[in-house]
């Protein structure tokens, strides 16, 4: 077996010191951002409020054909997954019109609260969501587990929601 020189082992105990030390650093989950989210209700929703719920924050826009598409997937999960505690709140971007937001939401009976990001500001603590959609898959305990941007791989969204519910009958 060769053994590194003298001066190499070092080297290499500090990469991997640094390997180990960065895995650590991203592989945390961020936290929920302080946020208060306004629905078109009225109902004013902060992360308090959504403490051991399963959460999906869905940045979206009307006029996003990608969004427009995945919407019934975003439904059918949310009407699946809610029984168990699970949550979705559809933020509408900035630029989309308010009026265009209600009449879409109410022609698609969206089951799930609709918030209005009027002026960014849960765009910003969201950091800075620049396409549609993007979504954020947030645990019980307030942690971002997810972030995804585009169009989700469904199959993959709803195994991370049931292992982020746990034990528990789907149906």
């Amino acid at each position: 077996m060769r053994t590194l020189p003298a001066l190499q082992r070092p080297t290499v105990l500090v990469g991997l010191a640094l390997v180990a030390l960065l895995a650590v650093f991203f592989g945390r989950a961020q936290p929920f951002p302080p946020v208060t989210f306004t629905t078109l209700a009225g109902e004013r929703i902060s992360g308090a409020d959504l403490h051991g719920k399963v959460v999906l924050v869905s940045f979206w826009a009307t006029t996003c054909e990608v969004c427009v598409r995945e919407m019934p997937q975003v439904v059918e999960t949310y009407r699946t997954y809610a029984p168990r505690g699970f949550e979705v709140i559809a933020v509408a971007m900035p630029y989309d019109r308010p009026d265009w937001v209600v009449d879409y939401a109410g022609r698609n009976g969206l089951p799930f609260r609709v918030a209005l990001d009027y002026d960014a500001t849960l765009n910003r603590a969201f950091g800075g969501v620049e396409a549609t959609p993007t979504s954020f898959l947030i645990d019980k305990r307030g942690k971002i587990l997810q972030r995804v941007v585009g169009e989700p791989d469904f199959v993959r969204l709803r195994a991370m929601i049931e292992r982020a519910l746990g034990p528990g009958r789907t149906g």
